[in-house]
């Protein structure tokens, strides 16, 4: 199925259903309740402001301004922070703090992610980030597809815009990574059976998205961490306040399973850990298999391998070792301002 969303997306093929119209109707019921349950526990729909520069430090002695890694940060809500109350834990802050630190260069970070976004916004969010071909970010961070599910956005053109932003940044010079669709099957007010289909719409998104950014020469990271296994276990600890938004603890999990593959991006991880380890099921696949693979254990990096197979393109699968990532602190006083939902 992901491959067949992947190939419509490419060829422009019609959108495939995930659910068949018997059950639409209780669907759309069920979801209407889930959201009004999940907007009216929200306590603000507001966003840190966390751009600027992170991993001061790292300024060469006496040259002030010494040319900081670019990171941008693009897509939904999670992308943005929304949830949390401090710029720091917000994901941009963790991973420019984290990049900083593993680099030991500053970072300068730039958000042009918005809460309530779908894809068919990532066109507009890519022509802020290139505005200035002067400043073309060295590497961008994707958080999309939630919003794709639940407003029923067909899979086909979800991922016909999300490679078509990954082209535009890898023909500018970025590199990208993309945290894949959330498993929103464990989202508190959603209740069954919209639960199960939202599950399996946001798997079958998550592994097309993989194929369509792999094969632009992007690499992926699956989320199903951020709203996943680990949410469902701990839902108090790591989903905000409206139980949909991820908490500071969330947003930290969802951070550490993706500054490893930022830094393998950059060329910074240590090169023993870019051999696959056969102990942890990692090798080389079918891009498609590797996808499939990667929706279902939340954490697992796809990258492209070899251009193609007897079966197809190739991916490297990768499941790297998490690291804690420590709430980062802002370099200078960062204001909380309004957004949009």
């Amino acid at each position: 199925m992901a491959r067949r969303i992947a190939a419509g997306a490419a060829y422009g093929g019609g959108g495939i259903g995930l659910a068949g119209a018997a059950v639409v109707g209780l669907l759309l019921a069920e979801a209407q309740l889930a959201r009004r349950h999940v907007n009216g526990n929200g306590e603000q729909a507001r966003v840190p402001h966390a751009e600027g520069r992170y991993g001061r430090a790292y300024d060469a002695p006496g040259t002030p301004g010494a040319q900081p890694l670019r990171l941008a940060l693009l897509g939904d809500s999670t992308a943005a922070g929304q949830g949390v109350r401090r710029s720091g834990q917000t994901p941009g802050a963790l991973l420019a703090s984290g990049l900083a630190a593993v680099a030991e260069r500053p970072v300068e970070l730039r958000n042009v992610a918005l809460p309530g976004a779908q894809s068919d916004d990532l066109d507009r969010q890519v022509a802020l980030v290139l505005a200035n071909p002067d400043l073309v970010p060295d590497i961008c961070v994707f958080m999309i597809g939630a919003n794709d599910v639940t407003h029923r956005m067909p899979p086909t053109r979800s991922v016909r815009h999300l490679s078509a932003a990954v082209r535009r940044l890898r023909t500018a010079g970025a590199e990208v990574v993309v945290g894949t669709c959330p498993d929103l099957g464990t989202i508190e007010p959603v209740p069954q059976p919209l639960r199960w289909l939202a599950r399996r719409a946001s798997r079958q998104l998550a592994a097309a998205q993989t194929i369509g950014v792999v094969e632009q020469g992007g690499r992926t990271v699956s989320l199903g961490d951020l709203l996943g296994p680990e949410f469902e276990a701990n839902p108090r600890e790591l989903f905000g306040p409206d139980h949909y938004h991820p908490s500071a603890e969330g947003y930290a999990t969802a951070a550490m399973a993706v500054l490893p593959t930022l830094c393998a991006a950059l060329g910074l991880w240590p090169a023993e850990e870019e051999r696959p380890d056969a102990t942890r099921r990692e090798g080389f696949l079918p891009v498609a298999r590797a996808a499939a693979e990667a929706a279902s254990e939340a954490g697992t990096e796809v990258t492209a391998a070899m251009p193609t197979g007897p079966r197809g393109p190739w991916a490297l699968l990768k499941r790297r070792r998490r690291r804690r990532v420590p709430e980062a602190e802002p370099t200078s006083p960062s204001p909380t301002s309004p957004t949009g939902v």
